[in-house]
C-alpha cells in the first residue's frame, strides 16, 4: 500500500493530518499525483458517493468597493475595466435563481461587492430570497461581505440557508493582500454566521505569493472554523489589480491542493470554485477526484466555461450531479 491511501486510511479512521504530513502532500512528486488523488478519492467517496454539488453565482452589485484587496478588479485600487452598478433589482436576481433551477443547480449564490450590506440591501436580498424560496426551493447562499449579528439573523429568518465569507488566505499572508480590513475581521463574520444558525461557508484564494506553510495553515484554519462548504479558487490574476501577472500555479500543484483540504476536511464540501479553467486547464477533471463540488456559469467579473462542458465532464467521469431535494436533506444533516 502507497504512503497516500496509508495516511488516507487513517484519516477515514478518525486520525488528524499532521502538520508534516499536510507539507508532504503539496511536496507530493508529479510522479505520484495520481497515487494521491486517488487516496483523496476514497475520502471523498467514504462521504459522498460519487455525488457532485452545483452551485451558481449572481453578482447583485459590482464594483464601487472601498476595500484595497489586492486581487480583486472590483476593488478600489483596481483599474481593471469592468461594469459597475448598485444592486440590481428584485426581477434581474429571480431571473438568475430561474436560470440556476433550469439547470439543476441546487445552490444559488447571491453576490454583492462591497465592504458589508446596508440595511437597505439587506431589506433588498430578504426580499428576493423569500421570493426565490416560493418559487423554486433553491438553496440560497449569500455572500454581501462583514456581516452584523442583526443583518444575519434577518437572513436566516427570510430563508438564506448559507453564508459565504472567505478567509482567502493566511492569517499571516492577510496583510500583504489587503490592509483595509484585518483577518480577524473575517473570522467574526463566520462565526457571526454560525450564531445566526446560517451554514458557514468560507475558504481561500491559492497562488498570492503565499508559501506552502500558509497553504497548511489556511486548509487547518478552516477545519478549526468548522466552515461547512470549502471554495477553492485559484488565482486568475486581472490586469489593473496589485497581482496582476502572478502566475505561481500549475495544474499538478492545484490537485495537490485541492487533496490537501480533502485530507485536512475530510467531511466538509470542497468546492473546486474560481480560476480553475485557466490553473487546472485539461486536469479540472482529476480535481473531483477531491472535490465534492462546483460552480457552473460566470465567476464575479471573470468568465467561466460553457455549463454544457461541466455537464459532460461530470457525465464522462461517471458522476452524479446532486438534486435540490438532495441538498436540502444534507443541509437539514449540516443544521
Amino acid at each position: 500500500m502507497n504512503k497516500w491511501m496509508e495516511l488516507a486510511e487513517q484519516v477515514l479512521a478518525g486520525k488528524e493530518v499532521t502538520s508534516d504530513e499536510a507539507f508532504s502532500i503539496l511536496e507530493c512528486p508529479d510522479d505520484d499525483v495520481l497515487l494521491l488523488m486517488h487516496a483523496a478519492f476514497q475520502i471523498r467517496k467514504r462521504f459522498f458517493g460519487k455525488k457532485v454539488k452545483l452551485n451558481m453565482i449572481m453578482n447583485t452589485k459590482s464594483g464601487l468597493c472601498p476595500e484595497n484587496c489586492g486581487y480583486c478588479s472590483q476593488s478600489s485600487i483596481s483599474t481593471a475595466p469592468i461594469n459597475t452598478y448598485s444592486m440590481v433589482d428584485k426581477d434581474t436576481i429571480l431571473k438568475g435563481a430561474k436560470r440556476a433551477h433550469d439547470l439543476n443547480v441546487g445552490t444559488y449564490c447571491i453576490v454583492a461587492s462591497g465592504r458589508g450590506p446596508s440595511n437597505k440591501e439587506i431589506d433588498h436580498v430578504v426580499e428576493a430570497v423569500k421570493e426565490i424560496k416560493e418559487t423554486y426551493g433553491l438553496k440560497i447562499c449569500a455572500c454581501l461581505g462583514l456581516l452584523k449579528p442583526e443583518q444575519a439573523k434577518r437572513l436566516k429568518e427570510a430563508g438564506v440557508d448559507r453564508y459565504n465569507h472567505n478567509i482567502n488566505t493566511s492569517e499571516s499572508n492577510h496583510a500583504n493582500i489587503t490592509t483595509s480590513h484585518t483577518y480577524d475581521d473575517r473570522v467574526n463574520t463566520v462565526e457571526t454566521v454560525k450564531g445566526s444558525g446560517m451554514s458557514p461557508c468560507s475558504g481561500v484564494i491559492v497562488g498570492m505569493r503565499e508559501t506552502k506553510q500558509d497553504v497548511v495553515d489556511m486548509a487547518n484554519s478552516l477545519k478549526a472554523l468548522d466552515a461547512d462548504s470549502i471554495p477553492v479558487n485559484f488565482l486568475h490574476a486581472i490586469d489593473g489589480t496589485p497581482l496582476q501577472g502572478v502566475k505561481e500555479l500549475n495544474p499538478l500543484y492545484c490537485l495537490k491542493v485541492l487533496a490537501l483540504f480533502r485530507f485536512i476536511n475530510p467531511t466538509k464540501e470542497i468546492r473546486i470554485s474560481g480560476g480553475r479553467e485557466v490553473n487546472l486547464r485539461s486536469l479540472q477533471p482529476l480535481g473531483l477526484y477531491a472535490a465534492n463540488s462546483v460552480f457552473v456559469g460566470d465567476y464575479l467579473t471573470t468568465a467561466g466555461q460553457e455549463e454544457i462542458e461541466d455537464y459532460k465532464m461530470l457525465r464522462d467521469l461517471g458522476f452524479e450531479v446532486e438534486s435540490v431535494e438532495e441538498m436540502k436533506a444534507s443541509l437539514a444533516v449540516e443544521k
